[in-house]
This record gives structure tokens, sequence and C-alpha cells, in this order.
């Protein structure tokens, strides 16, 4: 009998541990009895022998969903349901340093792509001191869009400042989870370097174009800045 034949007449072998399917039935749990943040879940004992396995599998499965910000202690309430906080949650294991080339890839690439989608929201939202801000980060920056990578100390205000305009406190998370990644990426010299004779829209020229207040111009702008990163990772 050949190994496919074999792999049809044959059910895999659940290899989950007790504790990963009942952390999986506690979510269930939780979903289907629509409980919100702040409301209490039942306690060890109860769930325990709801569930029919043993205290410390129980405990063990909190813990893990505590790490993930499902679930938190609150004193004289016991254990109740929390609003998770995603970037807070990735950032914990977005350690650029034990992170493989093409993980590095995509994360960047996402900082990107976030970038060009928040142009309406940071052109809705932009403020004249707003804008003014953006331009003394960069008044003093050298004309160096053409061929070159953008000064690292630069970018990371500017766009920094951006997230900010944003308003929006989970794009903000993201940034600061993003961070340590885009820094990482840009002064190790995972990007490649080497010219791409093209010309690049500068800080001082995304600056001059929020000024109109236009989303599409401003995106489209923000989209020929960021191209100057897209061309150049990891060729």
């Amino acid at each position: 009998m050949n190994p496919n034949e074999m792999q049809s007449m044959i059910s895999a072998i659940d290899t989950s541990s007790l504790v990963d399917k009942v952390e999986i039935h506690l979510i269930n749990f939780f979903t289907q009895k629509e409980l919100k943040p702040g409301d209490s879940i039942p306690k060890e004992m109860e769930l325990s022998a709801a569930m029919g396995v043993s205290r410390t599998v129980i405990r063990e499965s909190l813990t893990r969903l505590k790490t993930m910000g499902l679930i938190e202690s609150v004193k004289h309430k016991g254990t109740v349901i929390k609003s998770p906080d995603l970037s807070g949650i990735l950032q914990k294991s977005m350690i650029p340093g034990i992170l493989d080339n093409g993980t590095l890839k995509d994360v960047f690439e996402l900082r990107l792509v976030i970038e060009v989608g928040m142009a309406d929201l940071v052109v809705n939202r932009a403020t004249d001191q707003d804008i003014e801000e953006l331009y003394s980060i960069v008044k003093n920056e050298t004309e160096q869009s053409e061929n070159t990578l953008f000064d690292v100390d630069y970018e990371i205000k500017f766009h920094g400042k951006l997230y900010d305009m944003t308003g929006n406190e989970t794009l903000k998370g993201f940034q600061r989870m993003l961070l340590p990644v885009f820094k990482y990426v840009y002064t190790s010299g995972l990007i490649n370097q080497t010219s791409v004779n093209k010309r690049f829209v500068s800080h001082k020229e995304l600056v001059e174009v929020l000024r109109l207040h236009d989303a599409d111009k401003f995106r489209k702008a923000m989209r020929k800045h960021l191209e100057n990163h897209f061309v150049r990772i990891f060729l």
C-alpha cells in the first residue's frame, strides 16, 4: 500500500495539547456567550468542572489568553474580557534581529502600504499647525530625492508625525510596532542602495502637496515618495 492510499484510510492524529484545545474552547465559549470587554468570565473551578479538565490546565490556558491580551484580572471583579491591544501583541514578537529576511521584507512592505493608504485621514485631519510642524522637521533637509535614500532621521520624525495626524490610535500603535523594524532594515543595509535612475518625491514636496488639502494628490505623491523604498527592498 502506497503512502497516499494509507493516508486516505487513516485519519491524522490530533497532536495539539490539551491546553491548546481548552484555549480554543474558551475563546469559542466567550464568543458564543457574546461577552464584551469588562464582562466577567466563570471562575477556574467552574470552568474546570464544565470542561472536565484539571484546574491546572484551565489556569495555563487562561494565562495564555492573558498574554494575548484577551482577558485581565480586575480587583474585586475577578477575570474579565479585555479588548486586546493588537499592535501591542504583535510588538512583543517584533524583534528585528531574530526575524528572517523574508519576514522583515513583509513587515517593511506593510509599513509602506499603510502610509499610502492613510492619505485620506492625514489630509482630512491636518491642521495648519500640523503642516507647519511637518515643514519644520524637513526644512533643513538637503535636496537628495534623486537616486538616493532619504535621511533616516527625517524619515522617522516626518512619518511619525503623519501617524500622529491621523488621530487613529490603532494606526499609531502599528507605527510604534513597525518603527524598530523600519530602523533596522534601513540602517542594516538590507535595502539595496544601488542607483535606480529615478527621481522621487521629497519630504518637502510632500508638505507642499499636503497644503493643497487634496487627498488624491497627496496619496499619489506619497506613493512616489515611498517608491524610493519599494524599488530597493532586498534587491
